[in-house]
């Protein structure tokens, strides 16, 4: 792989429609785990690409099915679990992955890969060949649809739904400081598209499984607020994932209760990762006013994120991720 540098994102988007017009197969990836902004920038490259009459596929691991409830209406036609054995001939899309190392498959980070890396995190490690990284975009589903743009595409209800998904769950329902007027241009666009923005808001957010409703009820029950209310933090472990008989993915959401509560600077999320003994727990962290960089606590964790949402993985102990989480609020406030 070589970088291009540091170019504007005026010059790498430039790059990035080149090469799009220029390249004939295409495979597409995002980071493990993946969210609404993720899914919604997949999916919309993926349906674009086809519309370019390419030849695209998509890649999710096996593991990371099944998805979180709300993204089962997702059309995942193309999508693989393995990468295609023309891998070498294949242009490589990454999409709203900061680090290449949240994708876990070794394929696609070999030497010779000729990456596009597609994204707005502002601690994206321009991993790619190309690095067309927005730092100011709402989401990377609007990066996709300023490509869409670009590329004369008109948006079809399968695009639209996708990039609208993105742009409203990394907005946080458009209440995010990074929702700016280009989120509501987007949106815009979109819903005259066609979508119906009720039903899309209703598959998101409502029909909750009990499970997760359940699974809510015994974070809450364990909150703890630290430091004179700066850091809020609640803890999942398997027993209580057994106990609610939630699934793994039911957990996403429960952060934005907790950076709600009065008085937090940080809220923070552990939970143990059901795959594994115990010992290995993802963290989900939350800035509610901005004072506190979460994505640089995240980094110091070993992973990374914007700076009001972040998160990483540990084997740290409860205690011993407490005490790391004060220490990183502290050296801030």
């Amino acid at each position: 792989m070589t970088s291009v540098g540091t170019e504007s994102a005026v010059d790498t988007r430039q790059q990035i429609l080149d090469e799009v017009r220029a390249a004939d197969k295409f495979v597409l990836v995002t980071h493990e785990h993946p969210d609404g902004d993720a899914l919604g920038s997949l999916v919309g490259m993926h349906r674009m690409l086809l519309a370019l009459d390419k030849d695209s596929v998509m890649f999710m691991a096996a593991d990371e099915f099944p998805l979180p409830h709300e993204y089962g209406f997702f059309d995942f036609e193309g999508l693989q679990s393995h990468p295609p054995g023309d891998l070498e001939e294949r242009t490589v899309v990454f999409l709203d992955c900061g680090n290449i190392d949240r994708n876990p498959i070794e394929a696609f980070k070999g030497d010779d890969s000729h990456i596009l890396n597609i994204d707005h995190h502002h601690d994206n490690t321009r991993f790619g060949t190309v690095n067309h990284v927005v730092e100011d975009a709402s989401c990377t589903a609007e990066i996709v649809w300023d490509l869409m743009g670009a590329l004369q595409i008109a948006p079809t209800i399968e695009i639209a739904e996708a990039l609208y998904v993105g742009l409203v769950t990394d907005t946080g329902k458009f209440m995010y400081e990074n929702t700016g007027p280009r989120a509501h241009v987007m949106a815009a666009e979109l819903i005259a598209a066609g979508i119906d923005v009720h039903d899309i808001y209703r598959r998101l957010y409502e029909g909750m499984p009990f499970p997760k409703l359940e699974l809510l009820g015994r974070a809450l029950a364990q909150l703890r607020r630290i430091d004179d209310d700066a850091l809020t933090f609640a803890y999942l472990s398997r027993d209580d994932f057994r106990l609610a008989g939630a699934e793994e993915s039911y957990a996403e959401g429960i952060i934005d209760h907790l950076r709600s509560i009065e008085g937090t600077k940080v809220a923070a999320l552990a939970r143990e990762l059901l795959d594994g003994n115990g010992a290995r727990k993802k963290v989900s962290l939350r800035s509610t006013d901005g004072t506190i960089d979460v994505s640089a606590i995240a980094r110091a964790g070993g992973g990374g994120g914007h700076r009001r949402a972040a998160g990483f993985s540990t084997e740290l102990s409860h205690d011993e991720l407490v005490a790391f989480l004060r220490e990183q609020v502290a050296a801030q406030l």
